[in-house]
Parts: C-alpha cells; sequence; structure tokens
C-alpha cells in the first residue's frame, strides 16, 4: 500500500545531493574551454586555474584578492602580470611559483612569464566585492 506518507518519508530520505567543491568546479569549467578553443590556451583558462592558487596568510585566491592585473597569451605563450599585497610580502616567492605552476599545467602551455608589477598599488579595492564584503572591507 502506498500512500501519501510513505512517498513523503521516501523524499525525505533521499540523500541529499552534494554541489561539486570549487576546485573540482574550476577544473571542469578549464577543460570544458580548453576542448571549446581546440586546444589554444586562452586568458580564460588561464585566470580559472589561477584561481587555484592562494596567498597562504588570507586563504583566499589571488584572483578573487585582485592580485591579478593582467593575462595575455601569445600562441602557446602566457604572460601574466600580478602584484602582491605589500613589497615586503614573505609569500610572494611562494605565491608566484604557486602561479606559475599551476599555468603550466595548461594542455599546449610552453611556456610562463611572472612579471611582478608595483604599479598601481595593490590596495584592498582590488578584492572581489563579495569577497571585500565577506572580509568586512
Amino acid at each position: 500500500m502506498n500512500s501519501g506518507t510513505d512517498m513523503v518519508m521516501d523524499e525525505a530520505t533521499e540523500a541529499p545531493q552534494s554541489e561539486p567543491a570549487p576546485a573540482a568546479e574550476q577544473a571542469e569549467q578549464a577543460e570544458q574551454a580548453e576542448q571549446q578553443t581546440g586546444g589554444a590556451v586562452s586568458a580564460d583558462q588561464a585566470r580559472l586555474v589561477l584561481r587555484r592558487v592562494k596567498d597562504p596568510e588570507l586563504n583566499l585566491n589571488i584572483v578573487d584578492l585582485g592580485l591579478i592585473y593582467d593575462i595575455t597569451v601569445n600562441d602557446s605563450v602566457v604572460r601574466v602580470d600580478m602584484s602582491l599585497t605589500s613589497p615586503g610580502c614573505p609569500s610572494g616567492p611562494e605565491i608566484m611559483g604557486e602561479a606559475e605552476q599551476q599555468l603550466r599545467t595548461l594542455a599546449g602551455v610552453t611556456d610562463v612569464q611572472i612579471n611582478l608589477v608595483w604599479s598601481p598599488p595593490w590596495t584592498p579595492e582590488r578584492i572581489e566585492p563579495r569577497v571585500r564584503a565577506y572580509m568586512g572591507f
């Protein structure tokens, strides 16, 4: 006998579907973008993989922090202009090395150039608005 109560119980006992993890979702988006561009690397793909790189002190990705100023792709060479939260940032070499490493994971990339720039200087206004609100800025 299948009553309305049984149906409610069945629906209530179904396991909720979890959303994909952000990193997995970003990797999937990068893969889809690569397929759409026929293997050529795009600036959007580079930006997606750079979201995997976090400032170890703030535990936020460098894209949302506004540390990425410009990304250009010329054939298979990715060039990134980026800054740090301060000239004396002790995590600078680690962040830049991780950025280069993540960009090299993109299929078709033969060279990566990370350029550290100080003009314009980084300020908290460069942080993505939703992240800035979360941080209380």
